[in-house]
């Protein structure tokens, strides 16, 4: 197996780190501060094709493959995670499915848009009483015509105020369970298309989540995303693609928490010697190294597998729920390290350890990735009895 990246990555990974360290790092306490990305700063990124990481190049982006999407989302991850949000979620479950279900009318109208970031994508899956069981959505969409007409709730919607096109499930036909979800594309313009306010959250400053309201929401049977019927399965897949995403953005945050935590030590004195000399600390450190490494490894082999048009369910959610449970043990571990100093808004570690919290529960919590994983034992098991 061949473990060094392709010569092209390695060159676009390091734009992508320099622009991290030139133009988004020294902004990242005034987005903590403001809750805001500069547009500025989004303009740039838009100038540099971050928006366009999962577009096909004949749609005007970039057309990454898994794995050069994670080596440049490691980069991103670097910095202020609610900045680096909403190129995920753009990027990832915005985006993904547009690429992978739609056919080529919908191509020709959503990705060059997209690719640019002219228009940013969304993902709306999750309402008030159907979070990690999908599958028992309320949202409603029931055909007139050549229209479906949706009817219902979403929460937790990130990028929902800056988004112009939301991947939406709803029920066509409620007698068949999940079977009966169905995928849509649907505009922010729609008649009957509603965005509410913008949740506060403990982390993620920058990155805005808010509901979304479906009043007789009229969406043109143009729009359906795939096939009728077939909208949980899409939402599955979308999932399961984004996955090795969100574990690499997870990497790059481990990594800076790490690089940030041995400065630090060898730095800090106490006793007369730097704390590094503490073996406790060394043991800290190196516990967190050795975890990035695992999960470094494990995230490139995923997207290895994903290029190659492997079966992932498995891998894709070990993946996630590894690298989100690695992401805050070593957040938890960069504050012990810092002391007092972590524990100050001041400086970027008690940020860090805020956004960690989210990754254990967006795009599928830590106990549902178990049950996933789970779910594909047994499969295996009685497949081979």
């Amino acid at each position: 197996m061949d473990f060094q990246l392709p010569r092209e990555i390695e060159e676009m990974k390091q734009v992508v780190r320099d622009f991290v360290a030139t133009e988004v790092e020294p902004l990242a306490m005034e987005i903590e501060a403001q809750d805001e990305v500069p547009q500025d700063l989004l303009e740039k990124s838009r100038a540099l094709g971050l928006f366009g990481l999962s577009i096909p190049e004949a749609y005007g982006g970039m057309g990454l493959s898994m794995i050069g999407k994670c080596a440049l989302y490691e980069e991103l991850g670097k910095t202020i995670n609610g900045y680096t949000t909403i190129l995920g979620a753009h990027n990832g479950i915005g985006t993904v499915g547009l690429v992978e279900l739609s056919n080529e009318a919908q191509r020709q109208r959503y990705l060059p848009r997209m690719a640019t970031g002219e228009w940013i994508g969304a993902f709306a899956l999750t309402e008030p009483q159907a979070g990690s069981n999908a599958a028992s959505i309320r949202t409603t969409a029931v055909k007139k015509g050549d229209r479906y007409i949706l009817n219902g709730q979403k929460i937790y919607i990130t990028n929902a105020p800056i988004a112009h096109v939301f991947t939406v499930m709803a029920v066509t036909d409620p007698s068949r369970g999940p079977k009966g979800i169905t995928s849509f594309i649907v505009e922010r313009d729609f008649p009957g298309f509603h965005v509410g306010n913008v949740e506060k959250k403990m982390g993620l400053h920058g990155s805005h989540t808010a509901q979304l309201y479906l009043e007789d929401l009229e969406v043109p049977e143009e729009n359906v995303l795939g096939e009728v019927g077939q909208g949980y399965v899409n939402a599955l897949k979308i999932l399961a693609n984004g996955r090795a995403g969100l574990a690499a953005r997870c990497l790059g945050s481990s990594q800076y928490l790490l690089d940030k935590s041995l400065a630090y030590a060898m730095e800090r004195e106490q006793f007369g010697k730097p704390i590094f000399e503490q073996q406790v600390i060394q043991h800290y450190l190196a516990e967190m190294a050795t975890e990035i490494e695992t999960l470094r490894w494990m995230m490139y082999r995923v997207a290895w597998m994903t290029d190659m048009g492997m079966n992932v369910i498995q891998e894709a959610a070990m993946l996630k729920l590894y690298g989100s449970e690695v992401y805050n043990r070593i957040a938890d571990k960069a504050v012990q390290i810092h002391g007092g100093v972590g524990y100050i808004a001041e400086y970027p570690i008690e940020r860090f350890y805020r956004d960690a919290r989210i990754t254990r529960i967006y795009e599928g919590t830590s106990e549902i990735q178990k049950n996933v994983i789970a779910a594909q034992l047994r499969k295996r098991y009685e497949a081979g009895r």
